[in-house]
């Protein structure tokens, strides 16, 4: 691991892909969508390669792959929204080591976010939902800013929402998106491998270190909100 990860007081995580598979959701949502517009099916393969850039953009490339014209995506939109409420987290599971690399973060002292591109709602309900909301200070969805990674946006208002500096603040992701933003704000970045990543092998992202399960991530002289050096850090 880099010695960028040296220093931290907190960690902002991402959602889809890097701690719940959420592709299951994704592909019933717009199989439910679809068939509502009288559409044909799209494939898992290339849901996986689609999402993360938000619901917004998923629906676009959606319809366009299935040729759908664009006065159909207000229409889409609806639908989509309707049938992942219902369904939100029913085919989805949280990977292995997740939970205890949140708990081990938090054992360390540092202070958690979790941010995603997936609407609020949707996000905040699916924390919930699988046992994961109780680690985190704050929860932000692609809506709750103007903009969504990998703009760096969103993570420097989530940097000033946790009380820490960029450079001191860990973004914990699956893809590009993550990495260009933490980038762009100034946070150290890890990215997991078993994630989305836009069909893409995450490897060739730029990226401070890579971890095949988060109960495996290592910081060295990580701090206590007190300032003191968490004990058994290496």
């Amino acid at each position: 691991m880099s010695r960028r990860l040296q220093g931290l007081q907190a960690a902002i995580i991402d959602l889809d892909g890097t701690l719940v598979d959420t592709l299951g959701d994704f592909v019933v949502a717009l199989d439910l969508m679809l068939g509502d517009l009288g559409l044909p099916r799209v494939d898992r393969g290339f849901v996986e390669r689609t999402v993360g850039k938000g619901s917004e953009h998923l629906i676009v490339r959606t319809l366009t792959q299935v040729g759908g014209v664009a006065t159909l995506y207000q229409r889409a939109w609806a639908r989509y929204q309707h049938h992942y409420a219902a369904i939100n987290g029913k085919h989805a599971a949280v990977y292995p080591g997740a939970v205890e690399g949140l708990q081990r973060l938090a054992d360390a002292g540092l202070r958690l976010a979790c941010l995603t591109n997936k609407p609020q709602a949707f996000a905040q309900a699916l924390l919930e939902r699988k046992g994961l909301a109780r680690h985190f200070a704050h929860v932000f969805g692609g809506d709750a800013f103007e903009r969504k990674k990998p703009d760096p946006l969103p993570l420097l208002r989530t940097c000033a929402a946790l009380g820490t500096a960029p450079g001191q603040t860990l973004m914990l992701g699956d893809s590009s998106n993550d990495a260009q933003a933490a980038r762009a704000a100034g946070c150290p970045v890890v990215l997991v491998t078993y994630g989305y990543n836009h069909g893409e092998p995450v490897r060739g992202v730029d990226a401070d270190g890579f971890l095949d399960r988060i109960d495996e991530l290592v910081l060295d002289r990580m701090i206590r909100r007190g300032g003191t050096p968490a004990r058994g850090a290496c």
